[in-house]
C-alpha cells in the first residue's frame, strides 16, 4: 500500500492554490460509464482561497472554505463550487485584507485606524473564525458546513448558496465541536468538544442533536449535553478532531497534543498568537482512552492508558464478547503533525518535502481493544482474548491498564488517512474492509483500500495525479460489505485541458469505473459527503 511514484515535477504544488468560483454548473466529459444507480450529488469542502490581496494565509487549514458539488444525472456529470460567504470571507472581500485569525494566520488590525484603535483591537478577545472549510452533514432536514469551532453554516446543497450562521454555544455548553460526527441510524447527531466542567476545570462533552422534528422546529435547538469526560489536565484540554461510537458506547482518544487555554485567551490578545501558537505537547502523559456507556449514558473509569499518538480520524469501533475494538489512523509520538501542514512545506519542491517528512511523527493504523469486565483480573495479565487480534491489555500496580495496539498497516512516512467504510451497514459494527487517501509524505497520491482482517491490501495510482478522500457508496442491490464504488476527486496538473475530475473506482478491487473531467483545476479538499 506504499506509494511507487515519486513527484520531482513538483505538481501536487497546484493543488494548494487559489481558485474562482463558478457562475454555474459546468458539463463534465465522462470516459467509461456512470452506474444509472448513482444519482444524486458529491460535496466537498476544503480551501479555496489562499491569500487575500497581498496577505497570504501560512496553514493548510487558513485558506477561506469553498464548496464543491458534482451532479450525477442520467449517466452525465455536473460540476460547480462556489465561496461560502462565511463571516471571515465576506469581511476579508469587503476590507480586502485578512480580518479573522485562522489555524495558522494572524489577522493584524486594520492599518488604516489610528494607533489607540489598534492598540485596544489587540484587548478585544478572541474572535472566532466561521471559516467552515473542512467537513458538511445533515442536521434534521438541512445540511451544514463546519470547521472547528462553535460555528456551523447552513448551506442549500442545490445552489451552494449561504443561508445561515449558527452558534452552538446558544444552545449547549460547548466551546466548539469537531468536523466529525457520529451519526445515528434515525439522524440523530452526536458530537465532542471541550467545556468548562465541574470545579472550574476543562473537561469535553458529548452533545447530541435529535433527528428531524415531526413539528418542523429546528433540531438544533433540542441539543442537549449527553455524558462528558474528564480531562487529564486542568486548563490544557487535549486537540480533537473525532471520536468513536458504538451501539452502547462512546470512545474518546486524549492525546498529549494540547491546547493552552491561558495562552490562547490571554497572549493571543496582547502579541498577535494564532490558533497554532496555543498548541503545546505534554511529553510525559502517554495518551488516554477513555470510555462511556450510551445508554444509561455514563463515565466508565476505567484507565485505559497508552503511548503517546496524535489521532485525527477513528476508522471504526465495535463491540465483540466483552470488548471494544478500536480502530484509528495515528501517527507516532507527541509532536503535533500540524506543525508539517503549513502551506510553505508542503508547496516545497520534492526532496525538501521529504526531508521534512522524515522529521514529522510517523503514521500507523492500529487496532486497540478495551476489555469490559477487569474487576477480577490480576495484574500483568493480558485481559484481552479475542482470537483475532494481537493487541493487548495489560493492568498495572497503579489501576491503570496499559494498551498495546495491533499494527494494521505500517509504511516508513506512507499514511493511510482520511479513512471511510460502509458506514450504512457496518459503522459500529464487526467489518473488513476500510478505504483511505494515501498520503506519500503528506502528498496525496494514491486511494487505498484496506482488510482489516486479513491486512491484504489494494491501490489506485497514476503518476503526477493527486486524489482526495475516497466516499464509499454502496450499490443498491449491494450483498456484499464492499459492493458498491469510491468517490474520489482528482487533480492531475499536468493535464493540458481538462485538470481535475471525478474519479469512480469499484470497491471491490478499486479498478476504474468511470472519470467526469472539467477544464478547470480544483484545490485539495479535505471531507465531504454524497447526498442522494
Amino acid at each position: 500500500m506504499v506509494s511507487r511514484v515519486e513527484h520531482p515535477a513538483g505538481g501536487y504544488k497546484k493543488i494548494f492554490e487559489t481558485c474562482e468560483e463558478l457562475a454555474e454548473p459546468i458539463p463534465a466529459q465522462v470516459t467509461g460509464r456512470i452506474p444509472s444507480w448513482l444519482k444524486g450529488s458529491l460535496l466537498r469542502l476544503g480551501p479555496g482561497l489562499f491569500e487575500v490581496g497581498s496577505e497570504p494565509f501560512y496553514h493548510l487549514f487558513d485558506g477561506q472554505a469553498l464548496m464543491h458539488k458534482f451532479d450525477f444525472k442520467n449517466g452525465q456529470v455536473t460540476y460547480y463550487r462556489k465561496f461560502i460567504k462565511t463571516d471571515a470571507y465576506v469581511r476579508a472581500m469587503t476590507e480586502k485584507r485578512i480580518v479573522i485569525t485562522e489555524f495558522g494566520t494572524f489577522a493584524y488590525p486594520d492599518p488604516c485606524k489610528n494607533i489607540f484603535s489598534r492598540f485596544f483591537s489587540y484587548f478585544k478577545g478572541v474572535e472566532v473564525t466561521d471559516n467552515c472549510l473542512v467537513n458538511v452533514y445533515p442536521i434534521g432536514e438541512d445540511f451544514y458546513a463546519c470547521t472547528e469551532t462553535n460555528y456551523i453554516t447552513k448551506v442549500n446543497t442545490e445552489t451552494l448558496e449561504t443561508l445561515k450562521k449558527v452558534d452552538l454555544c446558544n444552545y449547549v455548553s460547548i466551546n466548539g465541536v469537531t468536523a466529525h460526527p457520529q451519526i445515528d441510524a434515525d439522524g440523530t447527531v452526536y458530537n465532542i468538544g471541550n467545556c468548562m466542567g465541574k470545579g472550574a476545570s476543562l473537561a469535553y462533552n458529548i452533545i447530541s442533536i435529535p433527528p428531524a422534528q415531526k413539528d418542523k422546529s429546528d433540531p438544533i435547538e433540542k441539543s442537549k449535553v449527553v455524558v462528558q469526560f474528564p480531562s487529564s489536565e486542568r486548563f490544557k484540554p487535549s486537540y480533537v478532531h473525532s471520536f468513536g461510537m458504538t451501539p452502547n458506547y462512546f470512545v474518546f482518544v486524549e492525546t498529549p497534543v494540547k491546547i493552552n487555554l491561558l495562552k490562547f485567551l490571554g497572549a493571543w490578545s496582547i502579541r498577535g498568537s494564532n490558533y497554532m501558537d496555543c498548541f503545546e505537547s505534554n511529553e510525559t502523559m502517554g495518551t488516554w482512552f477513555h470510555l462511556a456507556s450510551r445508554n444509561p449514558a455514563g463515565y466508565i473509569d476505567y484507565k485505559f492508558r497508552g503511548s503517546a499518538i496524535n489521532v485525527f480520524h477513528h476508522i471504526n469501533c465495535y463491540e465483540d464478547q466483552g470488548f471494544v475494538v478500536v480502530d484509528l489512523c495515528t501517527w507516532k509520538g507527541f509532536e503535533f503533525v500540524y506543525n508539517y501542514l503549513y502551506l510553505a512545506n508542503l508547496r516545497e519542491n520534492w526532496e525538501e518535502v521529504k526531508k521534512a517528512a522524515m522529521m514529522a511523527p510517523q503514521p500507523e493504523v492500529r487496532r486497540y481493544v478495551f476489555p469490559l469486565d477487569i474487576e477480577k483480573e490480576e495484574q500483568g495479565k493480558n485481559l484481552i482474548s479475542l482470537p483475532y487480534t494481537t493487541a493487548t491489555a495489560v493492568m498495572r500496580y497503579d489501576g491503570t491498564i496499559w494498551l498495546e495496539p495491533e499494527v494494521l498497516f505500517s509504511g516508513p512516512r506512507q499514511a493511510f488517512e482520511f479513512p471511510q467504510i460502509n458506514y450504512k451497514r457496518f459503522g459500529g459494527k464487526n467489518y473488513s474492509y476500510a478505504y483511505g487517501l494515501g498520503l506519500n509524505h503528506f502528498i496525496p497520491d494514491r486511494i487505498c483500500k484496506l482488510n482489516v482482517r486479513t491486512k491484504e491490501t489494494w491501490v489506485w495510482q497514476e503518476p503526477d495525479s493527486y486524489p482526495s478522500e475516497p466516499l464509499f457508496v454502496q450499490s443498491p442491490d449491494g450483498v456484499d460489505e464492499d459492493d458498491g464504488v469510491l468517490l474520489t476527486i482528482v487533480v492531475n496538473p499536468g493535464a493540458a485541458q481538462r485538470p481535475g475530475y471525478l474519479l469512480i473506482l469499484n470497491a471491490k478491487d478499486l479498478t476504474e469505473i468511470a472519470r467526469a473531467e472539467v477544464e478547470v483545476m480544483i484545490p485539495v479538499t479535505f471531507h465531504g459527503m454524497y447526498k442522494p
